[in-house]
């Protein structure tokens, strides 16, 4: 399965260029006689959508890992002769849906069962449905090689496991230090407590108090990363002349 570089023919344009009420907003998008369409689902790209416009950067033998590496938007691949970072790089603007989701609502999984070994188990047991289960998920992401270290967040710094969170950039500013309370989807009794900052963003981070908990990369990190579906809350550590709702709004 290809992992794609960003294709010659995707457009991003910026709303508030032309009306300073759409200020921060922007659609994603390509140009077809003329007039601007929208760019085609996941579903459309992985049936051949893209049509040549797009370079892979690299293919991969596991579509679920794939899949999974568009969800997190950036990652590693092992390769026989090295290992190559990959991170995100533009989408093709549609919104995320969750696959997970999907298997539950479909009566395909119970909730506990849908985790990333769940959902592994469940396309190894259906592989005709797989194409079917991945255009779930309308969003496709474009990534660029890196060098160096990585994984790189929306803050532009190399993140770090069990310290990055990403956030809701609509109601906490990136680089805002906090300190996260939530239930440990490892233990029972424990608790997740620790200072974290919020260092990147994600398509599926909508909400005051959501975060996503970055455990880092590996196989243990992407079990307890599959599992993380904890009740908390954040505290955030702002000096007191610092007005928040400013802060939200930077």
């Amino acid at each position: 399965m290809p992992i794609y570089g960003v294709p010659d023919d995707l457009v991003r344009v910026d709303l508030g260029t032309f009306d300073d009420d759409l200020d921060g907003r922007h659609v994603v998008g390509r140009v077809a006689g003329g007039r601007l369409e929208p760019y085609p689902a996941r579903g459309a790209v992985d049936a051949g959508a893209l049509d040549g416009n797009a370079r892979p950067l690299v293919w991969v033998d596991d579509p679920l890992d794939a899949f999974v590496l568009h969800v997190q938007g950036s990652g590693k691949v092992v390769l026989p002769d090295g290992t190559m970072r990959v991170g995100y790089a533009a989408h093709n603007g549609h919104d995320y849906g969750s696959v997970g989701r999907w298997l539950i609502d479909s009566g395909e999984l119970e909730a506990h069962q849908a985790s990333w070994a769940g959902i592994r188990a469940w396309m190894e047991a259906n592989p005709a449905r797989v194409a079917e289960l991945m255009a779930v998920n309308p969003r496709y992401i474009f990534f660029r090689e890196i060098d160096g270290d990585g994984p790189i967040g929306a803050a532009g710094l190399v993140l770090t496991p069990g310290r990055s969170l990403a956030v809701d950039r609509r109601y906490l500013a990136l680089d805002v230090p906090l300190w996260r309370d939530a239930e440990d989807p490892r233990s029972d009794r424990e608790r997740l407590q620790r200072l974290m900052l919020a260092q990147d963003t994600g398509a599926a981070i909508k909400g005051v108090v959501r975060g996503d908990f970055y455990w880092g990369s590996g196989a243990a990190a992407l079990k307890d990363a599959g599992r993380m579906k904890s009740r908390g809350r954040y505290y955030l550590l702002l000096p007191k002349t610092l007005q928040p709702t400013a802060l939200a709004a930077n």
